[in-house]
């Protein structure tokens, strides 16, 4: 399947969730692609709207990620590896990956300042949709997972426009519904699924992540 935009997948998406409109809702995008499917999943349901951006520590001659990181330092290892090679990992490259776990913790917190904190109170007791706007192996998931674990929530829905089969596996272990428009095969990339690639910056994304609430009103669907 492929769209326009991310907004249109957005509001593909935001049609699977008419059962939850008596719910106190919370949107949480898993990048800043995701922004875009996630506010108009928050503006039809009049939710509230966070991104929650992560960022991988990788090491020399491993194509996937070992751990992920969030802003908060929620330091995430990749369960794809054993523990076994968990261990190894940490004994071999243990300067590497601090390193990487302080660069991530900086930049992170430079890119998000004051603006891309979450406040919890606008999870807590919520049903928190986690929205990403592609899901290529599912790991994103899993450090969102141990992030917002800590919160008490309602309930947590995991909606993605498309997902790979190993995301499919992963979305249904952590979320307590999902909603996939579209499961890929063989997957290119996540820009590949939309004709219109156009992110704007992470700036501008705040300013539509804290107004989102101005737009309730103007959402004539």
């Amino acid at each position: 399947m492929y769209f326009k935009s991310r907004a249109e997948a957005g509001r593909k998406l935001s049609k699977k969730l008419n059962h939850l409109d008596r719910e106190n809702l919370a949107v949480v995008a898993l990048s800043r692609g995701a922004v875009i499917v996630g506010a108009q999943i928050a503006i039809k349901h009049h939710a509230n709207l966070s991104l929650l951006l992560t960022q991988n520590i990788t090491l020399p001659g491993e194509s996937d990620a070992i751990a992920g990181i969030t802003a908060d330092d929620t330091f995430t290892y990749n369960h794809k590896f054993s523990a076994g090679e968990l261990e190894e990992f940490n004994t071999d490259y243990h300067s590497v990956i601090e390193q990487q776990r302080r660069e991530g913790f900086h930049n992170l917190n430079m890119l998000l300042g004051q603006d891309g904190e979450i406040p919890k109170e606008r999870l807590r007791h919520h049903t928190v949709i986690l929205v990403s706007d592609g899901l290529v192996n599912g790991f994103s998931l899993e450090v969102a997972y141990d992030y917002l674990k800590r919160i008490s929530m309602k309930k947590l829905i995991i909606v993605t426009p498309f997902a790979t089969v190993q995301s499919i596996d992963k979305m249904h272990l952590i979320g307590d519904e999902i909603h996939c428009l579209d499961v890929i095969d063989n997957f290119i990339s996540i820009d590949h699924y939309y004709d219109e690639n156009t992110i704007p910056p992470t700036k501008d994304l705040f300013r539509v992540v804290n107004n989102i609430s101005l737009a309730w009103a103007n959402d004539n669907s």
